[in-house]
């Protein structure tokens, strides 16, 4: 494994074919992180729900990152897919076509609920989305202006889905980006691998746990 590669999927070859074209260089830690907590709802984050795999260790670690982040002063921003019983149940999200199993995260329903190991209190945010990206047709790229913002640490679920995509568009929105990946779960590791690794190559830098930890104090 390449020292800078938190996937584990590097090879030399690999290193130098993304080395020579540019990629990989380190994202800024800028002075006003938000802690981004991407689904880790029920449906997600336990193996009894079809859509669910057992991420017990992922929920500790954000909830560790969440807890630093309160210390120092950090928002904390959660996520949720959620649909209405129309939207579930109809053609009009063209992702549920694709994704049949994500109809049955339904509002009210358990599977939407956030995972109750998670300290969620009333000063934290919750953005509730319809897709992958937590930034598409939300409110969260203006909630991000308005707390000042110009760094995201994004952790949840899944590495593959909507971590990525999220991450993704939080570069594509102007922010510095960190993907926690003590933090960040999938229902296989071979998708989890190679989402990282996508991540770390061209858009955010993918830290431990311990590093993510260390940037919040240093806020603090």
């Amino acid at each position: 494994m390449a020292a800078d590669d938190p996937s584990g999927l590097h090879g030399a070859a690999t290193d130098e074919t993304y080395a020579r074209a540019g990629f990989g260089a380190h994202v800024p830690r800028g002075p006003r992180p938000a802690v981004i907590v991407v689904d880790l709802t029920r449906g997600f984050t336990e193996p009894a729900f079809p859509s669910g795999a057992d991420l017990t260790a992922e929920v500790a670690a954000s909830a560790e990152l969440v807890a630093q982040a309160r210390r120092a002063g950090v928002p904390v921003i959660y996520t949720a897919i959620s649909y209405t019983p129309a939207e579930a149940g109809g053609d009009s999200i063209a992702w549920l076509r694709k994704a049949p199993g994500m109809r049955a995260l339904t509002d009210g329903s358990d599977a939407v609920a956030l995972d109750p190991r998670l300290d969620v209190i009333d000063t934290d945010h919750l953005v509730v989305k319809k897709g992958a990206s937590a930034f598409h047709s939300t409110g969260l790229a203006a909630l991000l202006t308005g707390l000042g913002v110009d760094t995201a640490v994004v952790c949840g679920a899944t590495t593959s889905g909507c971590v990525r995509a999220t991450a993704v568009d939080a570069v594509q929105s102007g922010l510095n980006t960190l993907v926690v990946r003590d933090g960040c779960g999938d229902r296989a590791q071979g998708p989890h691998e190679a989402a990282l690794f996508d991540l770390h190559a061209k858009y955010a830098d993918v830290v431990g746990l311990a590093e993510a930890l260390r940037y919040l104090r240093s806020i603090g």
